[in-house]
């Protein structure tokens, strides 16, 4: 007992900050901020490189160009939805909206994914038009604005490596970027042999692949946003794993009916029904609930709502 009660109270300390409503976004906050930061300037400087890659495309008449434009595009459409999402993630819960607008950071991740694949249909088509029936590229400048493009890639990259492990959609955008320069370094490599033997086919070709490796990308993140709308357990999250967590604190004897779901990119939600041991005290049962929520904080559950039960009261609830 001495044990519990030990951990009870060095526990208390740093729990406070943490389950108290307003205050435990703490931690999320200043990842948000500094995602914000990111989000803004990649927006910008994707923005800008979107133009002058349309523009050159359609005087190289290089399709390779417009798909890496079509998919920088789409980099910018993401990022800016994103960053949408993160603002209403932070507006204040209202009475029709109790969960405030966390989920919209869900559906721009899934809206995102549906766009490019329209987007990669669209051009698609035309490159294999394109392959089909080949026409003069000025590979030169195609290579030069593609150069470009490896650069302005990794730099936005970069600043979405620090906080690539926090959500869904800030890894989206750093994985997106990162195949973004490893894409345009395929456009330099065909613009160069263009130059040089005037392979004008490979331009189709090349975008075929560009093309196939956004749709690779967007597949994965179609599959999770989808399963995150659908109240999916999150991926990352396993309720077996939760369970064990939670059953082997000291005084829980029993739980069931365990849902486990994601209310955005970044947090988790919880319920469960517990039967605790009958020994202790109402107030003991509360201090341990508390506990038991702080352990579920640090395992990436953000909302828990738990529910009590006594061993002689089974719940008889169908739907539970």
């Amino acid at each position: 007992m001495h044990n519990h009660d030990h951990d009870h109270s060095s526990d208390h300390g740093h729990s406070h900050g943490h389950d108290h409503g307003g205050h435990h976004h703490h931690h999320t906050v200043t990842a948000a901020d500094v995602a914000n930061k990111a989000f803004i300037f990649g927006i910008i400087l994707n923005g800008a490189y979107v133009v002058i890659q349309v523009i050159a495309g359609f005087i190289t008449h290089s399709m390779a160009l417009l798909s890496d434009a079509g998919h920088n595009l789409s980099d910018v459409a993401s990022l800016a939805l994103s960053l949408l999402a993160f603002r209403l993630a932070k507006a204040k819960p209202t009475g029709a909206y109790t969960y405030g607008y966390k989920k919209t950071t869900i559906l721009a991740a899934l809206t995102n994914a549906v766009v490019l694949l329209i987007t990669i249909g669209m051009l698609g088509y035309e490159s294999v038009n394109r392959l089909l029936h080949p026409q003069p590229v000025e590979g030169g400048t195609v290579a030069i604005v593609a150069g470009i493009g490896i650069a302005i890639n990794l730099a936005s990259a970069f600043l979405f490596f620090r906080n690539k492990d926090h959500d869904l959609n800030t890894r989206g955008a750093y994985l997106h970027l990162l195949t973004d320069a490893m894409v345009s370094l395929g456009v330099v490599v065909s613009g160069l042999i263009i130059r040089f033997t005037n392979w004008f086919w490979l331009d189709g070709a090349v975008s075929i692949i560009v093309l196939i490796v956004i749709l690779i990308g967007t597949w994965s993140l179609l599959r999770q946003s989808l399963r995150l709308s659908m109240d999916a357990v999150p991926e990352g999250v396993n309720v077996e794993t939760i369970e064990k967590v939670i059953i082997t604190i000291d005084g829980v004897d029993d739980l069931h009916h365990t849902h486990i779901w994601a209310m955005s990119t970044t947090e988790n939600a919880l319920t469960t029904h517990l039967v605790l041991n009958e020994q202790l005290s109402f107030d003991e049962k509360l201090k341990l609930v508390h506990k038991i929520k702080h352990e579920l904080f640090h395992n990436n559950i953000h909302h828990s709502t738990i529910e009590l039960e006594s061993a002689a009261m089974p719940c008889k609830d169908e739907t539970c």
